[in-house]
């Protein structure tokens, strides 16, 4: 009896037939990747509590979370991002993936915004006293930490988290950029205007949404 899974005739695998069923991407998402670290990416992450990161190994690819009080991830003076490695169940899946390859990316979370900020780069680990002790809680020092270089940086639009209710009730915090903002700084070159974006913002994904 032939028990193998029959072969799908409707598998994409081409990027040229992905292009046949899908619209070609707007100039604004193509241009809103930043290759610095700016003053609205650095206030979306002094507000995260919360980030995913994604690596790639020889044992496969891994989503790892990582979470605190807001802030928890520091970024450095050259745009460079510290996140404490906290104790937990020692599978260690991303700081081996990172051994083998140190492409990363982190995306960040703040309760009460739908969008995202997305974080490529590369990462290196290290249990450098001086970069751990900065990151004491509750009397306990991380063992090492991740010192992600960007590569480079974008917004992701409020459109899954919107669908998915994630935020219901919740409160998005006073003062922090909003989308057309961190668009605006990321792309640097003066065509966005924030205020526009922002005001439009609730039709367009009305619109767009499904």
């Amino acid at each position: 009896m032939d028990t193998q899974t029959p072969a799908d005739p409707f598998a994409v695998t081409s990027e040229a037939r992905l292009r046949e069923l899908y619209d070609q991407p707007l100039e604004g998402p193509l241009k809103k990747v930043a290759y610095r670290m700016e003053a609205t990416a650095r206030a979306w992450i002094a507000a995260s509590p919360f980030c995913i990161i994604s690596t790639v190994g020889s044992r496969g690819v891994h989503a790892t979370p990582r979470g605190d009080a807001p802030g928890f991830v520091a970024v450095e003076p050259d745009g460079s991002l510290v996140i404490p490695d906290r104790r937990g169940n020692n599978r260690l899946d991303a700081l081996r993936d990172i051994l083998e390859d140190n492409r990363v990316s982190v995306i960040f979370f703040v309760p009460g915004a739908s969008e995202v900020l997305r974080v490529h780069g590369t990462a290196r680990i290290t249990a450098d006293p001086a970069l751990t002790s900065r990151f004491v809680e509750r009397g306990k020092t991380p063992t090492t930490v991740l010192v992600v270089t960007v590569t480079e940086l974008f917004m992701q639009c409020a459109k899954s988290i919107m669908r998915s209710r994630l935020w219901d009730g919740k409160a998005r915090p006073e003062g922090l950029p909003t989308m057309g903002q961190l668009i605006a700084s990321h792309r640097g070159d003066g065509q966005v205007d924030a205020s526009a974006y922002d005001r439009d913002a609730p039709e367009r994904l009305k619109q767009t949404m499904y």
